[in-house]
C-alpha cells in the first residue's frame, strides 16, 4: 500500500507540473509577437488554428500635441474609429499641450533619452523626421506596411521622399497642412475700406487704415508663432527659389536679399498685438473673429478651430462668413506645407498595438474621419472632397496646383538642431530688434549645421 500511495503522489506531482507548464505556454501565446498562430476552441471542443490575432488585444500609447479645438476633435474621431476596429486594444492618449509641439517635443526627447518611448508618436515629415529620429536610429522602417496596405498608390509623390531614406519609409502621414495662410475678418476690412493685401507693401498700407480704427493689424501669439510668421515673410520676400536655397546653402543667409526680408519681418512685428508673448495660437486667431484684429498668419489648423463645434472646443463658425483667408503676402501660387505623421519606434513597448494604430492612421476611413475636423486635408489622394468644407476644398485645389515648398517651424526644411539655433536667435531678436545681429546669428546657425559653406 505504501508503494501504491507513493506512486499516486508522484503522479499527482507530474500532473500539477504539466498543468502549470500549459498555463505558462498559454500566457506567452496570448502576448506573443506579430505573426504567431493562436489556438481557439469551438463550442464542440474542437481545437483549430487561426491567423494572427495578437494585434487585436493589449494596449497602445500614442503621443501627440493635439489637445485643443479641431485638432483634439480630429484625434478623438480617429480614436473612435480605432476603438471600432480594435475593440480589445486599450488606447492611451498621451497628448501634451503646447502649440506646434513645443512642450510635447521636450517631453518626448526626455522619454527617448530615458529609453521609455511611447508606442507611436507624432512627427513632422521632412528633416524633423529624417534628420532627428532616423539619424538617431529611434524609429523603424515601415516598407512592409506600405506594401501590405497599398499605400504607395495613394500617397503623394511629393511626400514619400520626405519620409524616406536609403529606400526605407519611416512614417505614416495623416494629413497635409498649409502654413502660409492669412486669416481675415471681412467685416473689419470692409469698415477700414481695405482689400486683403497681396504684398508686404500693401500690408503696411492696410495697417495704417486698420490701426486708425484702434484695431490690431496682425494678431500674433507666443514665440513659435513668430517663427511661423518669419518663414512666411522669408518666402514672400525671397520667392520660392531663394527661399528653398536657404536650406540647401544656395542662398546666402548673409546676403542683401535676406537683409531686406528680415527688415520686412521687423516692420511686420511693429504691427502685432503688444501681448503676443502671452497668447496661444488660438488666442491670437480669436482676436480676428472677435473683430479686435484684422489679420492672423497661421496654418490651416485655424480653420479647424474656427469651424469645429463648441462641444469639441471650436467656435462653430462658417467659412467665408465669419472669417476669410488668402495666401500670406507675396506667396500667392505657393503652398508652404507640412505633414503630421506617426512612427513605429525601435523597441516600442506594444508593437502590435502600434501597428494597429498606424493601420488606422494611414487608412482612407481614418483620414476622412480625422482631417475634416482637424482643419487639414488628407495625405492620401483618394479622400472624398465632399466631406470637407469650403476652405479645405480650396486647399485641396491649391495643393494639387501650386508650387510646393516646406515649412521651417513645422519640421520640413530643417532638423531639430538647426531649428533650435534659429529659435534662439529669434528669441533675442524679438527683444532687441537688431536685424544685423539676427542675420549674423542665422548665418552662423546655417554654418554650424553644415548646410552652408
Amino acid at each position: 500500500m505504501k508503494r501504491y500511495g507513493l506512486m499516486v503522489l508522484l503522479l499527482l506531482v507530474v500532473l500539477t507540473v504539466a498543468s502549470c507548464g500549459n498555463r505558462t505556454a498559454t500566457t506567452e501565446t496570448d502576448s506573443g509577437s506579430a505573426g504567431e498562430m493562436s489556438e481557439t476552441t469551438d463550442s464542440e471542443g474542437t481545437t483549430e488554428e487561426s491567423g494572427d490575432t495578437s494585434a487585436e488585444t493589449g494596449e497602445v500609447e500614442v503621443f501627440s500635441w493635439w489637445t485643443g479645438g479641431g485638432e483634439a476633435a480630429g484625434l478623438e474621431a480617429m480614436i473612435e474609429l480605432f476603438a471600432e476596429e480594435y475593440p480589445d486594444i486599450t488606447f492611451n492618449n498621451a497628448a501634451v499641450a503646447g502649440g506646434a509641439g513645443t512642450n510635447a517635443r521636450a517631453v518626448l526627447a526626455t522619454r527617448l533619452q530615458a529609453g521609455d518611448p511611447p508606442d507611436s508618436w507624432q512627427g513632422h515629415a521632412g528633416q524633423e523626421l529624417i534628420g532627428t529620429y532616423v539619424a538617431a536610429n529611434q524609429i523603424q522602417p515601415l516598407n512592409d506596411m506600405y506594401e501590405a496596405n497599398g499605400w504607395m498608390e495613394v500617397m503623394p509623390e511629393t511626400l514619400i521622399p520626405l519620409i524616406s531614406q536609403d529606400g526605407n519609409i519611416y512614417s505614416v502621414p495623416v494629413n497635409i497642412h498649409r502654413a502660409n495662410v492669412m486669416w481675415t475678418n471681412p467685416t473689419l476690412l470692409a469698415e477700414a475700406n481695405v482689400d486683403v493685401p497681396t504684398s508686404w507693401d500693401e500690408f503696411f498700407t492696410a495697417c495704417e487704415a486698420i490701426e486708425a480704427m484702434d484695431k490690431v493689424c496682425l494678431a500674433m501669439g507666443e514665440q513659435w508663432t513668430a517663427m511661423h510668421l518669419l518663414e512666411t515673410v522669408l518666402l514672400g520676400s525671397l520667392g520660392v527659389e531663394r527661399y528653398n536655397g536657404l536650406w540647401t546653402g544656395e542662398t546666402d543667409w548673409a546676403s542683401a536679399e535676406v537683409t531686406t526680408a528680415l527688415e520686412s519681418f521687423a516692420q511686420v512685428l511693429d504691427h502685432v498685438n503688444s501681448d503676443a508673448s502671452a497668447l496661444s495660437w488660438q488666442d491670437a486667431a480669436q482676436l480676428v473673429v472677435n473683430g479686435d484684429a484684422a489679420f492672423n498668419i497661421m496654418g490651416d489648423w485655424v480653420n479647424g478651430y474656427f469651424a469645429s463645434s463648441p462641444d469639441s472646443g471650436g467656435l462653430g463658425l462658417t467659412p467665408n462668413d465669419a472669417y476669410g483667408w488668402a495666401a500670406s503676402p507675396g506667396t500667392a501660387g505657393t503652398f508652404q506645407f507640412l505633414s503630421d505623421s506617426f512612427v513605429l519606434p525601435v523597441d516600442a513597448p506594444h508593437p502590435d498595438g502600434a501597428t494597429a494604430w498606424l493601420n488606422v492612421a494611414g487608412s482612407k476611413a481614418g483620414q476622412e474621419a480625422f482631417n475634416p475636423v482637424k482643419g487639414s486635408i488628407c495625405a492620401r489622394t483618394d479622400c472624398d472632397a465632399a466631406l470637407f468644407d469650403a476652405y479645405l476644398q480650396s486647399a485641396m485645389d491649391d495643393w494639387s496646383s501650386n508650387e510646393v515648398v516646406g515649412s521651417l517651424t513645422h519640421g520640413v526644411v530643417a532638423n531639430d538642431s538647426w531649428k533650435s539655433e534659429i529659435d534662439t536667435a529669434l528669441g533675442l531678436f524679438l527683444t532687441d530688434r537688431n536685424v544685423e545681429s539676427f542675420q549674423s546669428a542665422l548665418a552662423a546657425a546655417c554654418a554650424s549645421i553644415g548646410a552652408c559653406q
